[in-house]
């Protein structure tokens, strides 16, 4: 599945946990479906080529916005270890502001 990118466009991050400031090494997508899906901390997790995720996650979650720029390269990586296409996941290179938008039920 081709994921798109966009340089300047909107970073999230799916936690059970509510915070204020994303630590560095944690995961980022502009994927809002995949951040939504992990906030319900997955042991299993999976998307189709039409972008349909699937989880198996059983805790309610919250979904964050990255609340200041991140640039690749500077702020955050492609997860070097990833098992899912480009573009999907990228990793923290340093503590990042965030800012709730959405609590996510099971």
């Amino acid at each position: 599945m081709k994921i798109p990118f966009q340089p300047d466009g909107v970073w999230y991050h799916g936690s059970p946990v509510l915070f204020t400031e994303l630590k560095a090494g944690s995961t980022i997508t502009q994927w809002r479906a995949l951040a939504e899906a992990f906030s319900h901390k997955p042991g299993m997790l999976s998307y189709d080529d039409d972008g349909t995720v699937t989880h198996n996650g059983k805790e309610p979650g919250y979904l964050y916005v990255i609340d200041e720029p991140v640039s690749v390269g500077v702020d955050c990586d492609p997860h070097p270890h990833t098992v899912m296409d480009a573009n999907a996941e990228f990793l923290t290179k340093r503590p990042l502001r965030v800012r709730l938008i959405a609590e996510l039920p099971v």
